[in-house]
């Protein structure tokens, strides 16, 4: 039961604001020094030297780097203002061009925060002028800005991998079907949507689409796409072939990156100081709050609470599946009050060993588990990418707009993450398919 009181309170204290990653180490380490001898405490070093160690690990820092210093490159911008004018004669034309974009961003930054703000400074006006719903233009932006965290290169899936021992790279390759589909579904709500409300999104003027497809039009695509499709060639390529591990293709993708915002002339030591400012401050959350949550794990396991859980488990005769929907249904209600990192470090090793029991398949469920966390970037009332959109949203968007335009996409991740569960195929089939 102190176990369990541990959990609690570590839970209880991040809902109230304390700051996750010493809320995790010092309560647990409080904690741990009432029941247990400080000799017990060399295991943590032990653990925490185990995470600095950890080769996988690596590719977090890298990953946020080649996304940050994409975004300094512009490449977003004009392939954004391109796939707007090629999609411009079919209605909501501009909202599919914003979901096919974010998609195409996801599998080359995989960085929530720099895909949802470029988007919203470039889509987002224009989508008003043009007379798009409110709510779908900023649902849209939202939706495909999260993108990142399903569509492999993903830090979730590197943070996933970690915590459950499974291999990165067959995260990124389960992971690839179910992001495609995901964007597939997100076009069909959009086709649909126009279809009912042919006012609230229409086709570009004609004129425009003229001028686009004058003299230059195929140079003017290819220079657009050729950059990003190189960098996620040479990114998933590289791991899918077996030519490197992911953390070697986080390196390829960091060069890579840098590379590109050099060639557009965009380098410069200004946006080189930011990007790395940028990446230490995000990496150093990430690592302080993964050694916190090593503290709690070691606590947690020490007290007997994996132990417990198994048994509670076995003795209330809750089927695997009966399980799994209830971590999922806690796992998507915590997520409307924490960030995904702490869901990662701070419920997934509480029911690993449950799940490790049950037989549990971890690589489909670290997918399931990557798509359950991304809606939690949408969930109000604290969703992250509805507070990076309001921050460079025109004024007459408002709070209400942001959160009725979610709404559709949570349901669309919802349905889709019920499918996966009751057809696992989706993400095994292709790690398989390339093992064999």
């Amino acid at each position: 039961m102190l176990a369990f009181l541990l959990f609690l309170l570590a839970f209880g204290l991040v809902l109230l604001g304390y700051p996750v990653a010493f809320t995790l180490g010092g309560v647990s380490i409080l904690l741990g020094l009432c029941v247990f001898e400080h000799e017990f405490f060399y295991l943590l070093v032990l653990r925490i030297f185990g995470i600095m160690n950890n080769y996988v690990l690596i590719s977090v820092p890298l990953f946020v780097y080649m996304g940050l210093m994409l975004e300094k490159s512009g490449i977003a911008e004009r392939l954004l203002e391109t796939m707007a004018l090629l999609f411009g004669r079919v209605r909501g034309g501009l909202a599919i061009s914003v979901v096919v974009v974010g998609g195409l961003l996801a599998a080359s930054t995989g960085v929530v925060g720099a895909t949802v703000i470029t988007m919203g400074l470039i889509s987002l006006p224009t989508m008003l002028k043009r007379g798009y719903s409110p709510t779908l233009a900023v649902g849209t932006i939202c939706a495909s800005g999260t993108l990142g965290q399903i569509i492999p290169p993903s830090v979730v899936l590197v943070l996933l991998g970690s915590v459950l021992s499974v291999s990165v790279g067959d995260l990124f390759a389960g992971a690839f079907i179910p992001g495609v589909g995901l964007v597939g579904l997100y076009i069909l709500y959009i086709v649909i949507f126009s279809w009912i409300y042919p006012k609230y999104s229409p086709a570009m003027p004609v004129e425009e689409i003229k001028t686009f497809m004058g003299k230059g039009f195929y140079g003017r695509v290819f220079k657009a796409f050729f950059l990003p499709l190189l960098l996620i060639l040479a990114v998933l390529g590289s791991i899918s072939l077996g030519i490197a591990s992911p953390t070697e293709s986080a390196a390829v993708g960091a060069l890579g990156a840098t590379l590109l915002t050099l060639f557009e002339r965009k380098l410069s030591f200004s946006a080189f100081q930011q990007v790395m400012r940028q990446t230490t401050h995000i990496t150093t959350m990430v690592f302080t709050i993964l050694v916190g949550a090593t503290a709690f794990s070691l606590v947690f396991r020490g007290l007997g609470g994996d132990d417990y859980m198994v048994k509670m488990i076995e003795n209330a005769n809750l089927s695997p599946a009966m399980f799994i929907f209830l971590v999922m249904v806690i796992m998507f209600f915590a997520g409307f009050f924490i960030d995904f990192i702490e869901i990662i470090f701070i419920i997934v090793p509480v029911v690993l060993p449950t799940f490790i029991a049950m037989k549990i398949d971890l690589l489909w469920l670290g997918v399931v588990m990557a798509v359950n966390l991304q809606t939690s970037f949408l969930t109000p009332p604290f969703g992250f990418a509805l507070f990076y959109l309001k921050g460079v949203a025109p004024p007459e968007i408002t709070t209400k707009h942001l959160y009725q335009g979610a709404i559709p996409f949570i349901i669309i991740q919802l349905i889709w993450l019920t499918l996966m569960i009751f057809f696992p195929d989706v993400i095994t089939w292709l790690p398989k398919a390339i093992k064999n």
